[in-house]
Order: structure tokens, then sequence, then C-alpha cells
């Protein structure tokens, strides 16, 4: 294959999964891949919860490896053939297809358009009633809505803005540019498992390998999305420290970062509070986080399409070869 090649096709491809996601969105349910994803992982789930630990961690863990072995090898292929097709050495019309095809295959692993929306809809329904708040911040997140005042309704808007930052966009172009399309759809399955299976109670043992796996797969990108939401490096230790009070080793980076940019404080009801010396969040604050998170959208989107073309060069992980 061509430098020059080599160079464009992952980095431009960033560039149209963004471009797209920005003017249509999502695709249809019966074309989504994440769709696809957790339907398998709904019914590959149902026998586990409930069964003794150790039959509930094996049951769980093979299904999940299953599912994450037949995803990342239908990707690989698709990689491997669409690079097939090119030819060795594509010249740069060639290239420009290839970009387009993978950018319209990476387009389904993200969603910033979406979780925007989401977001700021929660925003227009505090405008309408109290009660109309927390129905639409109930679409967003787990926990019990129902006795939570404006500002908190708000608070959990804005950290699942800054939470799904990370897993919604940066994680699935981070691993984009470091593995190709299979890196991409791994962390997506792996997500995907962890937002399904991935909770305590029933699911303790049963998703013990999702949750795990989505840890792992999440530690870099959500340190990269609380540097880009926190720039400055004399920011960096109050982050940490705020980060570490979350239960989550990830979910914290962004949320903690987020809070602090706005000044504005978050917190979970008897979990934890980030930023504990911010002022309440405001209408303006979930404006200004979308804003703020579009920002870094566009500065992830730069920087991982640069990474992109310099691991293509490196490795030649795009077709499989140097």
């Amino acid at each position: 294959m061509s430098t020059l090649a080599t160079l464009a096709v992952p980095a431009l491809a960033v560039g149209v999964a963004l471009a797209v996601d920005r003017r249509w969105g999502e695709p249809p349910a019966w074309a989504h891949p994440v769709v696809a994803m957790g339907r398998w992982l709904g019914w590959a789930g149902r026998p586990w919860p409930g069964r003794r630990p150790a039959v509930a961690l094996a049951g769980g863990t093979l299904a999940w490896a299953a599912g994450a072995v037949a995803c990342t090898a239908a990707a690989w292929w698709l990689q491997q053939a669409l690079w097939a097709a090119a030819g060795p050495q594509p010249a740069l019309p060639a290239a420009a297809g290839l970009a387009l095809v993978f950018g319209l295959l990476l387009k389904p692993l993200l969603a910033w358009r979406l979780l925007r929306d989401e977001v700021l809809a929660v925003e227009a329904a505090l405008g309408r009633s109290l009660d109309a708040g927390r129905r639409q911040v109930a679409r967003l997140c787990s926990r019990d809505t129902s006795a939570l005042s404006a500002v908190q309704v708000r608070e959990t808007a804005i950290e699942t803005l800054a939470e799904n930052l990370n897993d919604s966009v940066l994680a699935p172009l981070l691993w984009w540019a470091l593995a190709g399309l299979p890196g991409a759809v791994l962390y997506r399955y792996a997500n995907t498992a962890d937002a399904m299976w991935g909770y305590r109670g029933r699911w303790e043992w049963a998703g013990k390998c999702a949750a795990r796996a989505d840890d792992a797969l999440s530690w870099l990108p959500a340190r990269l999305a609380g540097v880009l939401l926190r720039p400055w490096p004399g920011h960096w230790p109050a982050l940490r420290r705020e980060a570490g009070r979350t239960p989550s080793p990830n979910g914290g980076w962004p949320m903690a970062a987020m809070a602090q940019a706005l000044d504005v404080t978050q917190a979970k009801p008897g979990v934890y509070r980030l930023h504990a010396g911010g002022r309440p969040a405001t209408a303006d604050d979930t404006h200004r986080a979308a804003a703020r998170a579009g920002r870094v959208v566009l500065q992830a989107g730069a920087l991982l399409a640069g990474l992109a073309a310099l691991a293509g060069l490196a490795t030649g992980w795009p077709g499989g070869r140097a």
C-alpha cells in the first residue's frame, strides 16, 4: 500500500464519521450494529443472573467472549476485504473511497449528536416542568429520578454528557486510531455489555467480565477526556483527586473535569460529590457543558485522526501490512 493511502485513509475516516454524525445522526435500528450487539447480549445473558456465583461467572464470561470474538473477527475480515479490494497500492481516488466507506462503518460506533440532543432535551423539559425534566433525564441514567430537584436533574444531565463524551465518542475514536475497525468494534461491544450486564445486584457475577473488560478498555480514553476538558497541567492533580471520589475507575475523570471547568458541583446522592466548592448548576450551565463538549469532540477528532495516520504508517494496521 502507498504511504499516502496509509496516512490518509484512517485519518480521513474519522472526519467522515464525525461529519455524518453531525449531519444525519444515528442510522435506523435495523442497520445499527450496536442494536445488534444489544440483541445478542440480551439473549446470551438471559440464563446467567441469579445462578450460583461460579456458574454465573463462567456463563457470563463465555457468553461475553463469544460475542466479542464474533464481532471483532467480523470487523477484521471486513477491514481486510476492503483493503484487498482496493489493491496493494491504492491510488488516491481509491484511498478516498476507502476513507468514505470506513467512515460510514465507524459512524454507528460513536454518537455525539444523539448524546448532545438528549442532554439539551433535559433542559428543554425542565423549562416545561420539574416532572418533565425528571422523566427526560431518566432516559439517560439508571438512577431513580423521581425525587430529584431541578438542580439535581441538571447535574445528572451534565454528568451523563461528560461520562458519555468518553464512552460514545472519544473511546471509539481512540480504539479506531490504535487498532482500526476491530478495535472500535470491540470497544463498543464491551461498553454495550457493561451497560447491560455490568451492574451489581443480580448481575454481580454474570456481568463481572463485562464490567472489567469495559474498565480496561475505557482507562486510557477516560483520562484523555478529562485532560481535554481540563487541559492545563496545573489542574491535573486536583482532577485526579476528584476523579477518585467516584466508585468507577474511569467515569470520574470526565465528570470531575466538566464540574471543574464549569465551576459547578456534580453529585450522585449518597454516592459522591465532585467539586464540592462549586455553585449549583443552572440552565445556562447545561448549554455551556454541551458547547464545551462539542469543542472537545473537534479537538479529539483532529488529535485522533493524526494518531490514526501515525499508527497506520507505523504498523500498517489498515490492511494488515506495512
